[in-house]
């Protein structure tokens, strides 16, 4: 957070209102002094009346202190600069973050007392308030405090306000710094295990698949040849042709794919809070896109609406030319500030899904028509790896067992090909995810980016 609005004179400067205007600095006045402004004219009237001189100085003594303080207050020019900085920037919901405060006084003459405070949402938690006795010229203080939320969402931080007190506590003025930051609360993700989903193709579950460019003469692709490569891969007919030594290139590693669909309909969820079916629906997207993503897949998050997002790399995907980490942090992002849509079909993410390749699928869906089942039926192309898991709001609501039309749903779906599992209350998807996988578990050798055993 740059320098900006402080205490009269700050680096950056104040309001020109607030400074040019003595008016600002009056409704500062604190209750004591009120009290002895108040005070000081109840005295000078009475004296007035009474003829009494001695309580006429004791009432303009008491009236002036609380107006010399504000003109003095009004006056004292400090240069100030705040900083603020989070540790860390993207926080899971339920974690805690630390905000570290930063007040430098970089004027030449020493501050009063100065009580600093930062404007948080009251999602994050009380508006925290620190009191700074006397910076030195040139000096600095430093404090902290801890947020944290159990609802996603982007939530701003500050702006950050100094007060300033006279030594008499007759006046106290407010100025903000300009500057905010914001904490980004993502969903929870939890830990899943390294499994080979039934159906899924090879080159998929290993998070990699050979692109050959050797399939046939009209598909080389030649290079020119450079030191160290194999003489038996030089392509003769290139070297001719270009009159230079050509050789084949060498096969090209290619990423699996992987889109995530998160049903997000209004009038597929009921509840809310964070416990609520949809909250489930959002972590455990969340969750699987770090786990493929740590796999080496290129991953893309589909909603009902059909769009991608965030939208970047090849159809949507992201991973491929990204960092895994960064490519996480985009998706985090977006489910950080996902929400309700007003669609009531799934139309759009079914022309997304069968518009784009082959790959594995993961649904999170919320309640399904029976129309709505038999589209969800005929996303998966033929001999992908489809997955989804289906929260009856309902009994997310009651905490009874799945209901008979949810069964129909399930068998309609596994049906078409779909490994469909029900959602209850409590469930963690780790262990659904391994039903997906079967008894056993991949060791994790195999989902390295990078080399070939």
């Amino acid at each position: 957070m740059g320098t900006a609005d402080a205490p009269p004179g700050a680096e950056g400067g104040p309001d020109d209102g607030d400074r040019g205007s003595l008016r600002t600095a009056l409704g500062g006045l604190t209750t004591r002094g009120r009290s002895f402004l108040a005070a000081g004219v109840a005295a000078a009237v009475c004296a007035y009346v009474l003829g009494q001189a001695d309580l006429l100085r004791v009432g303009l003594l008491l009236a002036v202190l609380p107006l010399i303080c504000v003109v003095a207050l009004h006056r004292t020019r400090y240069r100030v600069a705040g900083s603020r900085r989070l540790a860390p920037q993207r926080v899971a919901t339920g974690a805690e973050a630390r905000v570290h405060l930063r007040v430098d006084n970089v004027s030449r003459m020493p501050t009063g007392l100065l009580m600093l405070q930062d404007h948080v949402p009251y999602m994050l938690g009380a508006r925290p308030r620190f009191v700074l006795d006397r910076v030195e010229a040139g000096g600095r203080r430093e404090v902290s405090y801890r947020v944290r939320s159990d609802l996603r969402g982007r939530f701003p931080l500050g702006p950050l306000q100094l007060r300033l007190n006279d030594p008499f506590g007759m006046c106290e003025l407010t100025r903000s710094f300009r500057a905010y930051d914001t904490l980004t609360v993502i969903p929870r993700t939890e830990p899943l295990p390294y499994v080979k989903l039934a159906g899924e193709s090879a080159g998929y579950g290993d998070g990699q698949q050979r692109s050959l460019a050797l399939a046939g003469d009209d598909d080389i692709i030649p290079r020119a040849y450079r030191h160290g490569d194999d003489l038996r891969r030089v392509h003769w007919r290139s070297t001719a042709r270009y009159g230079e030594l050509m050789v084949r290139r060498e096969e090209q590693p290619q990423r699996a794919r992987c889109t995530v669909l998160l049903d997000t309909r209004d009038i597929a969820y009921e509840g809310a809070g964070p416990d609520s079916a949809f909250e489930w629906a959002v972590s455990g997207a969340a969750s699987v896109l770090t786990h493929m993503l740590e796999r080496g897949y290129a991953v893309r998050l589909l909603t009902d609406t059909g769009s991608s997002v965030p939208g970047e790399g090849a159809e949507g995907f992201v991973g491929s030319g990204h960092d895994s980490a960064d490519a996480a942090g985009l998706m985090m992002d977006t489910l950080a500030v996902v929400d309700h849509s007003d669609g009531a079909g799934l139309s759009r993410a079914y022309e997304a899904v069968r518009g784009g390749h082959e790959g594995l699928l993961v649904a999170f869906l919320g309640d399904l028509d029976e129309d709505q089942a038999a589209l969800t039926a005929r996303m998966p192309r033929r001999g992908g790896a489809a997955v989804a898991f289906v929260l009856d709001s309902g009994t997310w609501l009651t905490g009874g067992a799945v209901a008979g039309p949810v069964e129909d749903r399930l068998r309609q779906l596994r049906e078409a090909g779909w490994q469909a599992f029900p959602v209850t209350p409590g469930v963690r998807l780790a262990d659904l995810w391994q039903q997906a996988g079967g008894a056993a578990v991949q060791a994790p050798a195999a989902d390295t980016y990078g080399g070939w055993s």
